[in-house]
């Protein structure tokens, strides 16, 4: 087992997408006005890539295409002090080919937009080009 100078477990690429694939719910972090920005979201890990389902036009639509960002979970038990926390890096994209868009459409994602918004619905899918991550035992 690999530590860091604080003492934390460093994962490997693939324990972080196992932990990356475990969980639902995630933040991306971009840029937005030159400030950064962070906005919970639902996701799903296919073939190594992060997809969320969002809105056009919301801030992480708009700010996310064909741009840098970070995405980041964690699962933390502040009683047992222990977790861990897994970060990736990477270029996002919009989804616009139709065959992807109907492929996209089947994974169980959903968005935080009210109902009525599905028709604007699309995807952003991030290629983690970095990723990494730590584990805290008690």
């Amino acid at each position: 087992m690999k530590l860091d100078s604080a003492g934390l477990e460093i994962l490997s690429r693939d324990e972080c997408l196992d932990l990356l694939a475990s969980t639902a719910i995630g933040r991306i972090v971009f840029t937005d006005h030159a400030l950064p920005a962070v906005q919970p979201v639902a996701f799903c890990l296919i073939d190594g890539n992060v997809v969320i389902r969002t809105t056009i036009g919301s801030n992480v639509a708009a700010a996310a295409k064909n741009s840098v960002v970070a995405f980041e979970v964690d699962d933390f038990d502040a009683a047992m002090r222990a977790g861990w926390t897994v970060t990736a890096i990477g270029h996002a994209r919009a989804v616009v080919e139709p065959d992807e868009i109907s492929r996209l459409s089947l994974l169980p994602l959903t968005s935080w937009a009210p109902p009525h918004n599905d028709h604007f619905l699309h995807f952003i899918v991030m290629a983690p080009e970095q990723i990494s991550g730590r584990r805290v035992r008690n």
